[in-house]
């Protein structure tokens, strides 16, 4: 197993690029070899790639991994590398595999549900070398992004597995993924962009062969359109992992700033159990839950678990929070309680602006900190 693309040491040698890009099209033309058209028409060859991408990947990548290589770099710098590295990639490989793009691979393509079974035309290879690796490329940056911002990812546990596939391939924020697309490549191919975009909204529910349908339905459209071709497949290519990238670095990088939160909130608090109620009576404020304060919420309860070895079942049950339990609990601890307070004032602002309600929480709880 060669390292991916992205790994090379000679970043920015045109030479050097290609040569390693070209080992990474010959391994995965005989990954698919390995698969049937019904693997292809299933869906069925993406929950394949996705096993064989992070395998070996995961052991050797971690964080120490990145220190060695890149020590003493803030993870945001490495991170803006690496992103552009693998969108050079993407882009060196668009231009090789369209060069093989003919009327007769879409017209293969077209009829590939006559194909048998067991057997992958030729032509079919060539556009699945392309997808597979433009998708192994997005997966492992992706993955190396939670890394650089020390996101815990468990990939053995399905739920993991699929933040990181719906992040790689920005299921979920299609349409802001798309014009965030049509804005920045070049006006001549916005029509064409708009339309390899147009499903990329999936429902998470569906499963990893839904996904392999999808990323082959939107490759296919740089095959076969005249005048466009090789600069289509370059940017279509460069610009989709470069975005890809961008928006896994948005969401790790938003959920390593959660994570640091209730890290510091965790170490400073001198009443952790009492902290979590505070923290839940202000999330709860405005009868909503924003995705931000579910994800404190979580990692507050892991750090309050692991740091003070404290576990509030009665907390764990609870379905509708009452103000008055929280007071009563405040009113019974002696001593000073400024950090409860201090721990309202940044929790109500993990999702943005404190709203009206939230800051009524707040003044209550201000009013009785006060008193004791």
């Amino acid at each position: 197993m060669i390292e991916t693309p992205i790994d090379a040491e000679d970043a920015g040698d045109d030479e050097a690029d290609r040569r390693v890009v070209e080992q990474e099209r010959a391994e995965l033309r005989e990954f698919i070899k390995g698969l049937s058209a019904d693997d292809i028409k299933s869906g069925g060859w993406f929950t394949k790639l996705s096993a064989e991408a992070l395998r070996s990947y995961t052991d050797k990548v971690d964080w120490q991994y990145f220190q060695e290589r890149y020590e003493g770099v803030p993870a945001d710098a490495i991170v803006d590398q690496r992103i552009k590295m693998a969108a050079r990639y993407a882009a060196l490989e668009g231009g090789l595999s369209a060069g093989a793009y003919t009327a007769a691979v879409a017209a293969t393509i077209g009829s590939l549900g006559g194909a048998s079974p067991a057997t992958v035309p030729a032509a079919v290879t060539t556009m699945m070398v392309d997808v597979a690796f433009t998708t192994r490329l997005q997966l492992r940056l992706a993955y190396d992004i939670a890394v650089l911002y020390r996101v815990p990812l468990d990939l053995s546990d399905p739920e993991d597995m699929w933040k990181l596939i719906r992040v790689a391939f920005t299921i979920k924020s299609g349409e802001a993924i798309q014009k965030g697309v049509v804005k920045a490549v070049p006006a001549v191919v916005r029509p064409v962009i708009k339309r390899y975009y147009s499903k990329a909204v999936l429902s998470a529910a569906k499963g990893l062969p839904v996904v392999g349908k999808h990323l082959l339905q939107r490759n296919v459209i740089k095959i076969g359109i005249p005048v466009v071709g090789v600069p289509l497949a370059v940017v279509l290519n460069r610009y989709t992992t470069l975005l890809a990238g961008r928006h896994a670095q948005v969401v790790f990088r938003n959920e390593a700033r959660v994570i640091e939160l209730a890290e510091g909130l965790s170490e400073r608090s001198r009443h952790p159990q009492l902290m979590l109620w505070v923290a839940w009576l202000v999330i709860r404020a405005d009868r909503k839950i924003a995705d931000d304060e579910s994800l404190l919420m979580r990692h507050l309860v892991r750090l309050v678990r692991d740091r003070h070895q404290v576990v509030d079942e009665q907390l764990a049950r609870l379905v509708d929070i009452d103000p008055a339990e929280v007071w009563q609990r405040l009113d019974a601890e002696p001593g000073d309680l400024s950090d409860l307070l201090d721990a309202a004032d940044r929790v109500a602002t993990v999702d943005g602006a404190v709203n009206a309600r939230e800051k009524a929480v707040i003044s209550e709880l201000r009013d009785r900190c006060l008193r004791v």
